[in-house]
């Protein structure tokens, strides 16, 4: 009896994500998963696509965007859906609308607008804020059928806007209390289903006004705290990016400040004991 399968791909040229040449082949999947692969591959499935002289391709992984309001109304996730992507991963560079108090909605517009030049107007317009925490966030995205599989990571801006009001808006230092509470916070995302903790520390990174955001001057006892809440969760990476870097270019004096920060994140991630992604702007 012939292998019954969900779906065949057959005759696509496959490029398998490892470097390798391309070749022709079939590719049968059943429950979601690979479940053979090879030339003129016997059997037969429930539907069944000509891939003839198209290219097939593992689903590509976007691990580092800014969906974090267009997500909330736009399921398409366009334009990363059709160049391929299949999963994206939101909360990058410490920026995101959760947690957020109703008084603070229009400081985390600004943010994104000012960080990350996404049009306040759109997300004014397409945010519908029926969240305060991020479990509740995480709660909203989980009701919604999306064209590509979605990550969420807690950011530290609005985190500390959150906890420490203007104190953390203007970055000033954490007291014991504020980290406390805002390690709380961090280990309830992980476990409500958070992928990780983002943290921006690139001096680029602004609001309007010219000062940096909340979380640039961070110091290490608030992110090894912070890191500690994603270990206690069980899970989860610390993603951050770190100074030492000017309009995309390492320029000589920064370079040593570069290390530095390097070394610090190592340090914080190895002390904490999880998974350190960082991003990195060089020519």
């Amino acid at each position: 009896m012939a292998d019954s399968f969900d779906l065949i791909i057959r005759n696509g040229n496959i490029f398998d994500g490892t470097g390798a040449a391309p070749f022709i082949a079939d590719i049968a999947i059943s429950g979601g998963r690979i479940a053979a692969m090879s030339s003129n591959l016997a059997g037969e499935a429930a539907q069944e696509i000509d891939a003839t002289g198209k290219i097939v391709t593992p689903g590509f992984i976007d691990g580092h965007t800014h969906y974090d309001g267009q997500i909330v109304w736009d399921t398409a996730l366009e334009p990363s859906a059709s160049h391929g992507v299949t999963t994206v991963v939101t909360g990058n560079c410490g920026v995101g609308f959760a947690p957020v108090r109703a008084e603070d909605r229009d400081r985390l517009i600004a943010m994104m607008e000012d960080v990350e030049d996404i049009p306040g107007t759109a997300l004014h317009e397409g945010i519908n804020w029926q969240w305060e925490s991020f479990p509740e966030y995480l709660d909203i995205l989980s009701r919604r059928s999306y064209a590509a599989d979605v990550a969420a990571q807690l950011p530290h801006a609005p985190l500390r806007l959150y906890v420490m009001g203007d104190r953390g808006a203007n970055d000033e230092p954490a007291t014991a209390g504020d980290i406390a509470a805002m390690a709380a916070l961090v280990k309830e995302a992980l476990e409500a289903g958070a992928v990780g903790f983002s943290t921006s520390r690139v001096l680029e990174h602004r609001w309007r006004t010219g000062a940096q955001i909340p979380g640039t001057f961070a110091a290490e006892d608030e992110l090894l705290a912070l890191a500690d809440a994603v270990r206690a969760a069980g899970r989860g990476l610390l993603q951050a990016v770190p100074r030492g870097s000017v309009g995309g270019t390492i320029v000589a004096e920064s370079a040593h400040l570069l290390e530095d920060e390097i070394e610090l994140l190592a340090r914080v991630a190895l002390s904490a004991g999880v998974p350190l992604l960082y991003s990195l702007m060089q020519p």
